[in-house]
């Protein structure tokens, strides 16, 4: 049995690391129907995304990660002494795999990587998630065999005549829960209530900000979580960072509130395995506009109102919304503009509109491309 060894890499957010997971996913897969003995590894520093990598059967090699930033910071510094140990360390562990080929989805550890896969002439294939390409991308572009995208837009940043349009690979594993979830027909969204312990017949809104949540729409919410929980139930991801402060924070403003208002909000640290759940019960999401956000949103055809993050880089967010609300799947405030009593009235425009509920669950669906992981696969099998 041939041995295909593919070496992962990419990371600084689940943005990065679960498109990473669904290739992997769909890697095994193929590799098992070809008759091929896989080994995954990934080379990187999130050390939080650990766990996920390894629940996949993908090793966890962690590296010396440095980042690549814009704006000037004492870290860029720090970080542009740790690079050439990063490129010693990384040339050390590549001569002992040495992989047939290299999957490189950008950001944080992932440019060195690349560059010493080059020099020992493993070919390298990278996928752009975002509608403007960060750092990384840009100058691993210039040394990958193919390119991927999600966005046609990010093509000319690029300058790759073998760019390919494929959308952003999601979960095998998200998808399943899901499939498993519409068995139900009709009653799907009224079985995930249940199962979340919410009312069937009040409309359900999630919040998410995000792998690591975002400070600045938790803020909002305890802000303006009286005026939210009038017309919907809420659910809500503060991000693994944010929670312990978030909880203190809650529990004081709502140390007076009775159980039924209570009941009526829900928030964690993170959905992952109930990720399917909570966007099945929900009537519409509120979200950041991540790439991996908004294709997971596509792929469950859920009516969005989107947050660009406003330090995203390049505004790469900014570009992401507009370019998925031109589809007519969602809306887009400004996070300057945002306000309860307005996005009250966005929340209400969507979910008591049955046919804008309608198109806009219609147009999110065309949008998702549900093969994009199983080409990205094929293509890295053709490397054996």
């Amino acid at each position: 049995m041939h041995k295909l060894r593919v070496l992962l890499t990419g990371g600084g957010t689940g943005g990065h690391i679960f498109p990473l997971i669904a290739v992997a996913e769909e890697l095994q897969s193929q590799a098992q129907e070809f008759g091929l003995d896989l080994d995954l590894r990934y080379f990187g520093g999130d050390y939080e995304y650990a766990q996920n990598l390894t629940d996949q059967n993908i090793k966890f090699v962690p590296i010396i990660s440095s980042k690549l930033r814009r704006y000037w910071s004492f870290l860029n510094l720090i970080d542009f002494i740790k690079f050439p140990f990063s490129l010693l360390q990384i040339s050390w562990k590549i001569f002992w795999f040495m992989p047939d080929v290299v999957f490189s989805k950008g950001g944080p550890g992932a440019l060195a990587v690349v560059l010493v896969s080059r020099l020992y002439f493993i070919p390298v294939v990278i996928h752009e998630s975002d509608s403007i390409p960060g750092l990384t991308n840009k100058i691993s572009g210039f040394f990958a065999k193919k390119t991927f995208l999600a966005f046609s837009s990010a093509e000319p940043y690029l300058g790759k005549s073998n760019a390919e349009i494929v959308g952003n690979p999601v979960r095998k594993s998200l998808m399943a829960e899901l499939n498993f979830l519409e068995q139900y027909g009709e009653d799907a969204a009224n079985q995930a209530k249940k199962s979340l312990g919410l009312n069937l017949t009040e409309p359900v809104i999630l919040f998410l900000g995000g792998s690591q949540g975002a400070r600045r729409i938790n803020d909002f919410i305890l802000e303006n979580l009286e005026i939210l929980i009038r017309d919907f139930q809420i659910l809500h991801q503060v991000g693994e960072r944010n929670y312990d402060v978030y909880k203190k924070e809650f529990e004081f403003l709502t140390k007076d509130w009775s159980d039924i208002e209570k009941n009526r909000y829900q928030f964690k640290a993170f959905f992952d395995k109930d990720l399917a759940e909570a966007l099945l019960a929900s009537g519409a999401v509120v979200a950041r506009a991540g790439s991996g956000t908004i294709f997971e949103l596509a792929a469950f055809g859920k009516p969005a109102i989107l947050i660009p993050l406003l330090e995203s880089a390049n505004g790469h967010q900014k570009k992401n919304a507009y370019l998925y609300s031109e589809t007519g799947a969602a809306l887009v405030i400004q996070e300057e503009n945002l306000l309860g009593n307005l996005l009250v009235t966005e929340l209400k425009t969507v979910v008591q509109n049955k046919d804008l509920l309608k198109k806009m669950s219609d147009s999110a669906r065309s949008f998702y491309k549900p093969d994009s992981a199983k080409i990205i696969a094929k293509h890295l099998l053709s490397y054996v």
